[in-house]
Formats: structure tokens, C-alpha cells, sequence
């Protein structure tokens, strides 16, 4: 008689939690090729630049010839002050378009299809929201060029004055985008998210410097602009431009930025996870 010994068969390497991990380096080398995707996106479906080409052209010729005269007497001098305020705008508006597109690839099982390849589970989270900054890089500079074919000159910032407010606009865009990706991720259709988002940005872009003098609206109504964070970043975005100062207004964009990121982000990709 003769007896068997059964062993439990040992883990092949390919199988061992460790060898599944990802590296940041790998993760970094997903996060750009899924960047490319979202490019891509783009490509093939160029009516996704709509908001981003037509909206400030509309918005700085309609703004401008409708309140230039009546608010700086001409349109030369309201230049100055509408141009930085439609460049916030168009930015920060186009930002909630990353939840909006976020919840529509998670609603077409896109998402789910990524979780069978071999790559980083926050690689499609992170490069929805890097490819987006090329968005904002298109609307910033669109925004500039029709304001100098309308006669806008900036001051003593000069070129690298506009430069610098163009970054400053584009890296706070890419912070609140972190908002509208968690909404994203929450909300169940990308119709919620998008007009919960609107009810959000309306308010806080038009109420705020961005396009009268604070100093013309009732006082109930310039408590709320003087401590809208929009304000201060359209303020920061004229001490740049117009006059290439680096001044508090700055420092406090810069800080709030941070802060919605350190805030935000970890939440986002928590919840994020969980879900995929």
C-alpha cells in the first residue's frame, strides 16, 4: 500500500500580490497615456473645444461693447479690466467639464474595462484631469488674443506678466478641478454633475470683480465679492497682467489652490478607488 503526499502547489511569481504592484514610475508612464486618450478624445470629437474656442471670443465681444462704455466711459480703458476677468471665467468654467466627462466614461463601462488591463487603478482619474490642462491652456489663450485684436495692452507686466497670470489661471482651474471630479465620482448621470456645477460657478464668476467695480453693487452684496475666492484670483490675474506685480492677491490664489488640492484630492481618489 502506498501513500500519496499532497502539497499545496506554491505561487508562480506572476501571481504574488507584490509582483501586481504598481510602481510610481509605471503609474506616472499610465497616468500620460491615458492623458493621450483624453487628447485623442479630442480629436476625434473637435465639438469638445466648443466651450473653450467660442465662449470667450462671445463672451469678451458682448461683455465689452455692452458694459465698456457705461462702466470705464470707453472701450480702451474697460479692456484692462474685463480681459482678466472673462480669462477667469472661461477657465474656471471649463474646469467643470472633467467631473461632467469623468461621470460619462464611468457610465459607459469604460472604467469597468480598465480594471481588467495591467495598470494603475488611478492612472484614468489622473490623466483625465492632466489632459483637461491642455483645455485651459487653449481657452487662456484664446482669451489673450482676441483681447489684443480688440486693442487690449497690458501694462508694465508685459509679456511675462500675461505669461505668469495665464499659469496662475490654468494651475487654479486645474485645483477646483479636483471638486468637480469628486462630484463626478458621487453623482450617479453627468446631467447632475453638470448642472449642480453651474449652479456652483454662476454665482461665484459673476458675483465677484470679475466684470464691474465692487464698488457699484449694494453692501450686502460686496460682503459676499469681497471674500469670494474668484475675486481674489481675478485680482491676482490684473496684478499680473496689467501690471506685472506679484502681490498678495497672488500668494492667496496660490494658497487656496493648495489647499483645495491638499483637501480634495485624497478624498477624490479614496472614493474614486473604492468604486473601481
Amino acid at each position: 500500500m502506498t501513500t500519496t503526499v499532497l502539497t499545496r502547489p506554491t505561487k508562480s511569481p506572476t501571481e504574488s500580490p507584490a509582483a501586481k504592484r504598481v510602481t510610481l514610475a509605471q503609474t506616472l508612464a499610465h497616468t500620460r497615456t491615458m492623458a493621450y486618450r483624453g487628447l485623442l478624445k479630442i480629436k476625434h470629437n473637435p465639438e469638445q473645444l466648443v466651450d473653450v474656442v467660442i465662449q470667450p471670443i462671445i463672451f469678451t465681444l458682448m461683455f465689452t461693447y455692452i458694459f465698456g462704455g457705461a462702466i470705464s466711459g470707453d472701450i480702451a480703458s474697460y479692456l484692462p479690466v474685463i480681459i482678466p476677468g472673462i480669462l477667469v471665467q472661461t477657465v474656471i468654467t471649463t474646469s467643470m467639464v472633467t467631473g461632467t466627462q469623468l461621470r460619462e466614461d464611468m457610465d459607459k463601462g469604460v472604467f469597468d474595462r480598465f480594471k481588467s488591463l495591467p495598470i494603475s487603478r488611478i492612472s484614468p482619474l489622473s490623466g483625465a484631469l492632466l489632459a483637461d490642462v491642455v483645455r485651459y491652456g487653449i481657452a487662456t489663450v484664446i482669451t489673450v488674443i482676441v483681447g489684443l485684436s480688440m486693442g487690449y495692452r497690458p501694462g508694465g507686466g508685459g509679456v511675462v506678466g500675461v505669461i505668469a497670470a495665464g499659469l496662475l489661471v490654468i494651475a487654479c482651474a486645474w485645483a477646483i478641478s479636483w471638486i468637480f471630479a469628486f462630484m463626478g465620482v458621487m453623482m450617479n448621470k453627468a446631467s447632475a454633475v453638470q448642472g449642480t456645477s453651474m449652479l456652483i460657478l454662476f454665482p461665484l464668476t459673476f458675483m465677484s470683480n470679475a466684470f464691474v467695480p465692487v464698488e457699484t453693487m449694494p453692501g450686502w452684496l460686496q460682503g459676499f465679492v469681497n471674500v469670494n475666492p474668484v475675486s481674489h484670483l481675478v485680482s491676482a490675474v490684473r496684478e499680473l497682467a496689467n501690471n506685472g506685480h506679484f502681490g498678495m492677491d497672488v500668494v492667496w490664489a496660490l494658497v487656496g489652490a493648495a489647499v483645495v488640492v491638499a483637501v480634495v484630492a485624497p478624498i477624490t481618489v479614496r472614493t474614486y478607488m473604492r468604486k473601481a
